[in-house]
Formats: structure tokens, sequence, C-alpha cells
């Protein structure tokens, strides 16, 4: 995903996100979901991504029901968005967490190569 990852805290992340997603919607038209982030490290936040109805929305704070929930550390969150993280190692190697679909967490990491 190209976006501006130096310098930035999450809040401005999250929003650059939903900005990029939400102006090129085809990679996630077909897609109906809430991802759940637990992010630690230097910065840390719960933040949900919902995918509906072709829009993307992001909510920090309190979890929804996600079907998926990823837990990693703000380092490894912004190599996931630069395309420079392999889910599956890293889950493999325990850098990331996976709690709900491991389906729909692998199927996130080829939904944002699309926005390379």
């Amino acid at each position: 995903m190209q976006i501006s990852l130096e310098k930035q805290n999450l809040p401005c992340i999250w929003q650059e996100i939903i900005e990029i997603m939400n102006n090129r919607t085809d990679p996630f038209k077909n897609v109906n979901t809430v991802y759940q982030f637990e992010i630690s490290g230097e910065q840390s936040g719960v933040y949900q991504l919902t995918l509906k109805d072709g829009k993307a929305t992001v909510k920090e704070g309190a979890p929804d029901d996600s079907e998926c929930t990823i837990i990693l550390n703000f380092h490894d969150f912004k190599e996931l968005l630069a395309g420079n993280l392999n889910s599956t190692t890293s889950y493999m190697r325990g850098r990331l967490k996976v709690n709900g679909s491991l389906g729909l967490a692998l199927r996130l990491e080829t939904l944002l190569k699309q926005y390379h």
C-alpha cells in the first residue's frame, strides 16, 4: 500500500489507509468483514477495519465483532502495509498472531498487495 509511513502516528496512518481504499474499492468490493488489529510497540492501539458494501471504515478502541484479529507490533504493521512482511512466514515465526479466521488474515495480505 503506497502510504507515507515515516513519522506518522497510527491515527494518521489509518486515515490514509481509508482514503486510499475508498478511492479504489475494486480489491474489496466482494468482501464484507471486520478485521481487528491489536498493535503494540512504540505506537499501539486497537483498531477495527470494516470492509462492507464497497466501503472501508476504521474505528479505534472498543472491539466490534471481528471475524479476524491480527496481533502484531507497530514495526511489523508498517512492514505489512509496505508489502515487506510475509504474513504466512511471520505467523509461523510468531511475529504475527491471528485469532479467528486464518483464511481472512491471508486474504488481507492479498488484498493489500493490490494497492501497491
